[in-house]
């Protein structure tokens, strides 16, 4: 169907343009009206510089201000398709809540109807061209500025002014057809032209994939004589249905909370167009007395078509907001929330790539993801249960408790839980950085990669560590597995302090214990060599083991180190006063390594052997 749409709407066109030149006039209007609501979008976007969706994150507290955000927003931009597609992606991203997003789609549906008072009680009584032109010669001149902000002036001018431009060339396409051919005469009465007309309006949405082009477009040949008033109000309804359209093909893309908006959306829109079509004659009764009691003309029918809008826009809010609860626990039920498999990317899909504010978060939670099944995955190398690793119990004593060699094929896992999952995410993180992002969040996205890149290295040096810590500990054998088991108790210590600082609040949270942590370790990792040339002497340690355990060590240290650096580029204060104090405090790594390099002297003085022997296979 796709392959054969675009042929099929070129071929329309060209049988349109052939068979009369003023259809070219109307196409061309639709066409730079469509045009001006892009560069409308990229100048609000690049004008906020995020702020529409800051306020999008801070706007679901509550159902009222939901609503209001929807409204506002969708005023300002003058597309509902817009601002449906950011909450989707907001909602994947896991920013705001199903219930927010709902009232967001529900106040985009009343926003929506501002755009058809503007124009029914301004674009067609005034020559508005005469304004789009000096719009359009002040834009490029602001376009072309390096600063953002100017840019994004001068984008939204531009925009302004294409949308007027378009908005007289439809009205000048159909004021000169109306001349030659009167549409009229194929109006349909009864019920059978609202089922028409409502499908007509309801295509005409879909493919310009705006319900605001579409309500210009029947305003436009409204105003002209070439539709009657009757089949304005089913259109109308229809271009309601067919805006929900954007917003499903946007949750294509989306996690099943994407879905479930993008149904709340359908049924919303579905439920309140049946119910309009139902009560046709009373809602016009209603708009002819709103028009009376305001001062509309008997035979204005664009502002009649722009009042019946509304009604029946915020009569469907109104009849939706009781049952909102009630809502959303359908769509819970009806789209489960079962996740991918442990492989599969949880929180990056295409939709949470549209806005720069949703990149972050959803990588790092994608990260967190990768952590959590590298905990998975490292616990069983270690032969430790997960469970009672976490469960504050004395780790030393569930150490020596658990023997038992876990049934593992740690290749064919780390293929499955870590190497597929860390590949879609840097796959992600090298399309995410363009214009789009500032050089800030660049550097954070950046952060997030290398922690991901830290959690692979962690498990592939468990990896390493697997096969001896079969052979030493899962029955015991004296010193060797004495030492070796000091080794599982160490790196599932700092796992359980991660998962604590994880869980901390976030004010709470100081790198101080992980910059002490990882002197404890560079400590740890120099005095090694020292314990095991004693255990060596005293017999309590055979030759082969102990090349076996220095290795393995050095694994192991390799592994917490990265656990560390984790830990700091996941969960370390961000606060950048307590990160200034905390930095006057730390051990700075060149000083780590000075200490390392004295250590490493003072041994080679002492005539001690300091390097690591390759155990043979």
């Amino acid at each position: 169907m796709k392959r054969l749409f675009l042929p099929a709407a070129l071929l329309v066109l060209i049988f349109a343009f052939w068979q009369s030149s003023d259809v070219q006039t109307i196409a061309a209007g639709v066409a730079i009206f469509l045009f001006g609501m892009m560069m409308l979008e990229d100048g609000f976007k690049a004008l906020g510089g995020g702020m529409l969706e800051r306020m999008l994150a801070g706007a679901t507290r509550s159902t009222p201000r939901a609503l209001l955000f929807g409204i506002v927003s969708t005023t300002m931009l003058q597309s509902s398709s817009l601002v449906s597609v950011l909450t989707i992606s907001f909602l994947s991203a896991g920013l705001i809540s199903l219930i927010g997003g709902v009232g967001i789609i529900l106040g985009a549906n009343i926003g929506t109807t501002t755009g058809a008072w503007l124009v029914a009680g301004l674009g067609l009584k005034v020559n508005i061209s005469a304004y789009a032109m000096p719009m359009l010669a002040f834009s490029i001149v602001l376009v072309f500025q390096k600063n953002k902000l100017l840019r994004g002036a001068g984008y939204v001018l531009a925009g302004m002014g294409f949308l007027f431009l378009g908005i007289h060339y439809m009205k000048e396409g159909f004021d000169a057809v109306s001349a030659q051919i009167d549409l009229s005469k194929f109006a349909l009465a009864g019920v059978l032209g609202l089922a028409v007309y409502t499908l007509v309006g309801t295509a005409a949405t879909v493919v310009m994939q705006s319900s605001h082009a579409t309500m210009v477009l029947i305003l436009t040949a409204l105003s002209a004589g070439q539709i009657t008033y009757e089949n304005a109000l089913a259109l109308a309804i229809g271009s309601n249905i067919g805006t929900t359209v954007t917003a499903v093909l946007g949750a294509l893309g989306a996690n099943y909370q994407g879905q479930r908006l993008a149904l709340a959306h359908l049924i919303f829109n579905v439920t309140t167009a049946v119910v309009a079509l139902a009560l046709i004659v009373p809602l016009r009764e209603v708009v002819d007395a709103i028009a009376g009691l305001v001062g509309i003309a008997e035979d204005d029918y664009a502002l009649k078509l722009a009042v019946f809008h509304t009604i029946f826009n915020v009569m469907g809010v109104a009849m939706m907001l009781p049952m909102l609860n009630r809502l959303v626990r359908f769509l819970e039920h009806r789209i489960s929330d079962k996740m991918p498999g442990v492989s599969q990317p949880h929180f990056l899909n295409a939709s949470v790539a549209e806005f720069p504010q949703t990149l972050e978060p959803a990588l790092r939670n994608e990260v967190i993801h990768l952590y959590d099944n590298a905990v998975a995955l490292i616990l069983k190398g270690l032969n430790l249960p997960r469970d009672e690793v976490f469960s504050n119990k004395d780790l030393e004593a569930v150490v020596r408790d658990n023997r038992t060699q876990v049934d593992l094929d740690l290749a064919l896992d780390y293929e499955r839980r870590i190497k597929t999952l860390h590949s879609a995410i840097v796959d992600y993180v090298s399309r995410a950085g363009d214009d789009k992002t500032s050089s800030a969040m660049t550097d954070r996205i950046q952060m997030l990669r290398e922690v991901a890149n830290s959690i692979v290295a962690a498990v592939k040096s468990v990896k390493h560590l697997h096969k001896n810590i079969d052979r030493y500990t899962t029955h015991p054998q004296g010193t060797v597995t004495t030492i070796y088991d000091e080794l599982r108790a160490e790196i599932a210590r700092i796992l359980v302090e991660i998962d604590a600082l994880a869980k901390s609040e976030l004010g709470d949270r100081s790198s101080l214990w992980l910059d002490q942590e990882r002197a404890e370790i560079e400590e740890d990792a120099r005095s090694r060599t020292r314990r095991i040339d004693a255990l060596i002497r005293s017999r309590q340690l055979a030759p082969l083991a102990a090349t076996s355990f220095l290795n393995d060590s050095t694994y192991a240290y390799d592994a917490m180190r990265e656990l560390i650096a984790v830990a700091q580029g996941l969960y370390a204060e961000q606060d950048a006063a307590l990160a200034e104090v905390e930095g006057l405090l730390v051990l700075e790594d060149d000083e780590l390594d000075e200490s390392d390099t004295d250590e490493t002297l003072s041994q080679d003085d002492s005539g001690e052997a300091n390097k690591t022997v390759t155990e043979p296979g």
